[in-house]
């Protein structure tokens, strides 16, 4: 304003929540809190836990819902990576009749070796939702369920049907390896401080038995299938690059004279659950990748005329799929595409 003094702002002091005991929340690190008990109460009570069963909670906090699982629980084990809360919840249980039952772990859950455990219940961080999902899908032995409070699209691609828009790579992943519900949709307001999205909490119950499949290949195939899962699965597969890529595969095949491999009998279940880090973006599959690598105008592709191109597109009219989509493929359906093209010779790592 001419001829008065620029008011100077004062700095905003960073803004962290309080705990009643002192503790600051820091949202950067995904520390939202559950203050609401009704809702505590009943992610216990769905999540189904015995008094013989040990309990594995991910990101404690200061220990709201760890209270109502060693009312319950023969024991807990509870992984924090943050020392402040480590502190808070052996202050908070130290002397109490659930002390001996409780075991907390301090550091980082991705990087930790996890003990046996019956049943998993987690508030976590959402940035480390999907590798902390692969890596519960890898645990051996297998548990019974982990009931787990999500970012809501997140949670939603892991429970999509074929057909729904947020049906994806890291849904048909999932449910590979395991069968999922929602249990309930949690409002922001729910936590301390509130998040900037609503969340919802899933039940993941790894399948028994387990679905046989070479997990590398099996990744292999999804990501070219979910390249543009709108798609037909003839226009995918008609593409330069990935008719080049199927190729090298097939004469690496050839040359170590291994021959046609059925993928769900040369099985590697274990995942490295790092490689589905890059899915928690939100932003996968068909609406991902770089048109100008991936996307073949119909008259070029229409010259990448060989033998083996035509190979490729006539395993897909074997299971008529040439002109299905990969949006509204079932898992059944991906498994028995996958072993038509094994059984042709053609692989996909």
């Amino acid at each position: 304003m001419a001829g008065g003094k620029a008011k100077k702002e004062k700095a905003k002091p960073q803004q962290h929540m309080p705990y009643q005991g002192g503790i600051s929340f820091h949202k950067s690190k995904g520390q939202h809190i559950l203050k609401n008990p009704l809702l505590v109460d009943s992610i216990v009570q769905k999540s189904g836990v015995k008094p013989t069963d040990v309990v594995l909670e991910i990101g404690p906090g200061t220990g709201n819902l760890t209270k109502k699982l060693l009312e319950i629980a023969k024991k807990v084990v509870a992984v924090e990576i943050d020392p402040r809360m480590v502190l808070e919840l052996q202050r908070r249980f130290q002397g109490t009749p659930h002390s001996n039952r409780l075991t907390v772990i301090q550091g980082d859950v991705l990087k930790t070796e996890l003990p046996y455990f019956d049943i998993c219940v987690a508030n976590i961080p959402y940035q480390i939702s999907s590798p902390l999902t692969f890596k519960l899908l890898n645990h051996q032995p297998a548990f019974r369920a982990a009931i787990i409070m999500f970012q809501r699209e997140f949670a939603m691609r892991l429970v999509a049907q074929p057909g729904d828009k947020l049906y994806c790579r890291l849904t048909v992943n999932t449910q590979l390896h395991a069968r999922v519900f929602h249990l309930l949709k949690v409002g922001r307001n729910n936590f301390r401080p509130p998040p900037k999205v609503d969340s919802s909490v899933v039940r993941i119950e790894p399948r028994k038995p387990r679905i046989e499949v070479k997990q590398k290949e099996w990744d292999g195939f999804l990501r070219i299938c979910f390249n543009r899962k709108n798609k037909t699965l003839g226009s995918i597969f008609r593409q330069k690059s990935v008719i080049s890529l199927l190729e090298k595969n097939y004469r690496t095949v050839l040359a170590l004279g291994l021959g046609p491999v059925d993928s769900s009998k040369e099985s590697d279940t274990k995942m490295d659950f790092a490689s589905f880090g890059d899915d928690q973006g939100m932003e996968m599959d068909d609406d991902g990748a770089d048109e100008d690598e991936m996307e073949v105008e119909d008259g070029e592709a229409d010259e990448v005329q060989s033998e083996f191109k035509d190979k490729v597109l006539a395993v897909l009219r074997e299971g008529d799929f040439e002109e299905k989509r990969s949006s509204k493929l079932t898992l059944q359906e991906f498994l028995y595409l996958l072993s038509l093209f094994n059984k042709a010779g053609i692989h996909f790592c």
